[in-house]
């Protein structure tokens, strides 16, 4: 959904006058591009989220690499220009998930970085029931490796040195951490839900990250490299049904064919913003040319 509040009107007037509109909309449809607000830095987009009056969210327990550009907003995961980020939901893979996103395009890529969604309603309809029941009776087990070197550290990924503070994340949020003396230095396991009702709505949503986590998101040459150096055990993170048993490759396929089938690309124009409510829609990266410039806030 695109809204447009035309030329010469004051940004921030204009999304006030129309808050509770937008709102409706990002009910019903689960996102909104603003495009020709009339906005041109960090510093303004800051003020339109803050229009919407929400409690921004600090990035804890973090999956990929962020830079904070002030406040609490960040660059968008920080990932090879020529790699594509799998739709996702944000921190789907936890206890604990903003429900809104808010997307800011500073610099538009010159070719692609085109932010894709999918609507995780039509997500949940498209898996096939078979699947979809095991996985909401089973649920998803997420398994995390930190090993010096490779992939995130455990220090950037928990926002701090402190092992007993990370200790005391762990088992506030039903995470099982487990200090090793040898190999990985860490290794957690988390048990979560793999679908969720909307808490507006009551809409069933597919709200995990197993096609994402499992080591058949990377490619086959990544893959053998890892398996090989550390063994398939210690891989700095995989995905299994929440019983503990493997998932099917071709399971894991039919995922992200639904996901490729509902993925909906609309091109940034420098100064949209969009925002998507976290459950409703999932979100990705497209491989990019060029300099990109793209600020997150989540609430």
């Amino acid at each position: 959904m695109l809204l447009r509040p035309g030329a010469g009107a004051d940004p921030f007037s204009w999304l006030a006058e129309n808050l509770s509109r937008t709102e409706e909309l990002l009910t019903t449809y689960g996102g909104v591009v603003l495009r020709d607000l009339g906005i041109h830095s960090v510093s303004e987009f800051n003020r339109v989220v803050q229009t919407f009056g929400s409690e921004l969210l600090e990035y804890v327990h973090r999956s990929t690499p962020r830079t904070k550009v002030g406040g609490k907003l960040y660059t968008a995961t920080e990932y090879p220009a020529d790699r594509t980020i799998p739709l996702h939901n944000e921190n789907s893979y936890t206890d604990s998930w903003p429900s809104r996103l808010y997307f800011y395009c500073a610099v538009a890529a010159e070719q692609g970085g085109e932010t894709p969604t999918a609507d995780s309603r039509r997500v949940y309809q498209g898996i096939d029931p078979v699947v979809r029941e095991k996985f909401e009776r089973t649920g998803v087990l997420y398994v995390r490796n930190f090993t010096e070197g490779i992939d995130l550290s455990w220090q950037e990924v928990f926002q701090t040195s402190d092992r007993a503070e990370v200790g005391a994340y762990c088992a506030a949020h039903g995470i099982e951490a487990e200090w090793e003396p040898g190999g990985p230095v860490l290794r957690t396991r988390q048990h979560c839900r793999a679908t969720l009702p909307h808490p507006r709505t009551g809409e069933r949503v597919w709200f995990n990250q197993a096609h994402l986590f499992h080591i058949s998101a990377l490619a086959p040459a990544e893959q053998g490299s890892l398996v090989q150096e550390l063994g398939i055990d210690n891989v700095p993170r995989n995905a299994f049904y929440g019983n503990g048993d493997p998932i099917e490759p071709a399971v894991l396929e039919h995922i992200r064919e639904i996901y490729e089938q509902e993925k909906v690309v609309v091109p940034w124009q420098r100064g949209d913003v969009l925002v998507v409510d976290n459950l409703l829609f999932a979100h990705g990266r497209n491989p990019y040319r060029g300099a990109r410039k793209t600020v997150v806030a989540m609430s």
